[in-house]
């Protein structure tokens, strides 16, 4: 079940910092693209977008995974999404600095640093038994599939171009391994598909995996470079077509962080971008793009929507009906929704505030974090007597009990010796009150 309650409509959370295109981490386009989308789409989109936790990156600063601020810009946006999905404070969370799907645990890989999409599903585990992570990149995401190559809890499905491309990998017969075995679905693609093609790919598919994986939340990685005319790409996607999978996703109404990834034609970047947020938002929004800084991007003739290339579709015929017949009975072997053993959730990733609830102001507003720790999974147990209601206890008022301290530990501690005293004198004092009581009686 999704998180949509009758018609309300879906919460949809925007991850951006400002600083996101001040820097320069071997291709400069890569961070300036973030802040040619995020501007498009605040002047394109009604309601307006929220955006939302603008200090993640420095909230993240210390952790040893985020060395350098490029690298923070991008996964404390993944995590902290993650997290505010965990909370159930949004349904749908995007962040399209993350997506680094290349980057594995002790190697940069394609533009990659760290992989905040592993980081990120790392977090949805902690509250979800089973996600999903769905990647419509051209390139295949080989450090998210080898992060989880041995577990049943995550399912990689990959649509991507494979032949003599980087990074290589992702065969159909690419499977993984061990419990995982089947848990990792590729579908390799050949050049020029194009928007009629790939919805009559990605939806059987797309369809089965929910059937048989039946997970609770989704990771969908929307790597803009398999649109057409992207400077590495060779698909010849349109920006609706490429958001039909969106469209598509969101349609089986589950928790879903939507990341970023590769797309090397800024202006077509933005464009993608720009529209599956209006589709996350389920808003129309015009083709003709609205002034803003970035206008002049967008020339000559400052539209949304890009045609489709004049670029032969090989991924005809044949072709895909053996890879989906293929892929079919693959994830027939699956057992139907794998079980997982109940534990206590760990941490989240994003350092909570310090201090006492009772001491705080109530006409203060209350920050993300602090509101984000008064939430308890609905998945949790307790056994604690005092809950209010939903039968949750409420982590900032319970304190844990005093320890005993052992003879030693008194013997070193002056200050309990004078306790221990003052306590038998006024024991001392007490019986020889009583007597002077009874003696008076008897007078």
């Amino acid at each position: 079940g999704g998180l949509t309650q009758g018609n309300r409509p879906d919460l949809v959370c925007y991850y951006y910092d400002g600083d996101v295109g001040n820097y320069c981490y071997g291709q400069p386009m890569l961070s300036r693209r973030h802040a040619v989308t995020a501007m498009t789409t605040l002047n394109s989109c009604t309601p307006p977008v929220q955006i939302t936790c603008r200090s993640t990156a420095s909230r993240c600063r210390d952790s040893t995974l985020v060395r350098t601020v490029c690298c923070q810009l991008s996964t404390g946006g993944s995590v902290a999404s993650a997290v505010k999905l965990n909370k159930q404070q949004t349904d749908i969370a995007v962040s399209w600095a993350g997506g680094l799907h290349h980057a594995k645990k002790s190697e940069a890989s394609g533009f990659c640093y760290v992989n905040d999409v592993v980081l990120a599903i790392l977090e949805l585990l902690k509250y979800h038994q089973r996600v999903l992570c769905i990647d419509i990149d051209i390139h295949h995401g080989d450090g998210v599939e080898e992060a989880f190559y041995t577990t049943d809890r995550v399912m990689t499905v990959s649509f991507h171009k494979y032949g003599e491309y980087f990074p290589g990998t992702g065969d159909l017969w690419d499977i993984e391994a061990g419990k995982g075995k089947y848990y990792a679905v590729n579908y390799p693609l050949r050049d020029g598909i194009e928007d009629e093609s790939c919805e009559i790919i990605f939806k059987p598919v797309m369809s089965k995996v929910m059937e048989m994986f039946q997970p609770s939340a989704v990771a969908l990685q929307c790597g803009s470079d398999s649109i057409s005319g992207d400077r590495l790409g060779c698909f010849s996607l349109t920006i609706k077509g490429h958001a039909k999978c969106v469209e598509l996703v969101k349609s089986f109404n589950l928790p879903m962080l939507m990341l970023g990834g590769g797309g090397y034609t800024i202006y077509n970047v933005a464009r993608c971008w720009t529209y599956e947020t209006a589709v996350a938002l389920d808003t129309e929004i015009p083709n003709e793009l609205p002034y803003n800084d970035y206008f002049e991007y967008f020339g000559p003739d400052f539209k949304l929507h890009i045609s489709p290339s004049n670029m032969t579709n090989q991924s005809t015929n044949e072709y895909p009906q053996k890879i989906k017949q293929r892929l079919f009975e693959n994830l027939r072997v699956l057992p139907h929704a794998p079980e997982v053993q109940m534990q206590a959730i760990p941490e989240d990733k994003i350092p909570e505030e310090s201090g006492d609830e009772d001491e705080e102001d109530p006409n203060q507003r209350i920050s993300i974090c602090s509101s984000d720790k008064r939430t308890a999974c609905e998945e949790e147990f307790s056994d604690s007597e005092e809950e209010g209601e939903g039968g949750r206890k409420n982590s900032s008022n319970f304190k844990k009990a005093k320890r005993v301290k052992t003879e030693d530990e008194k013997e070193k501690d002056p200050e309990e010796k004078k306790e221990v005293t003052e306590e038998e004198k006024t024991k001392e004092e007490k019986p020889e009150a009583k007597g002077v009581k009874e003696e008076v009686k008897l007078a």
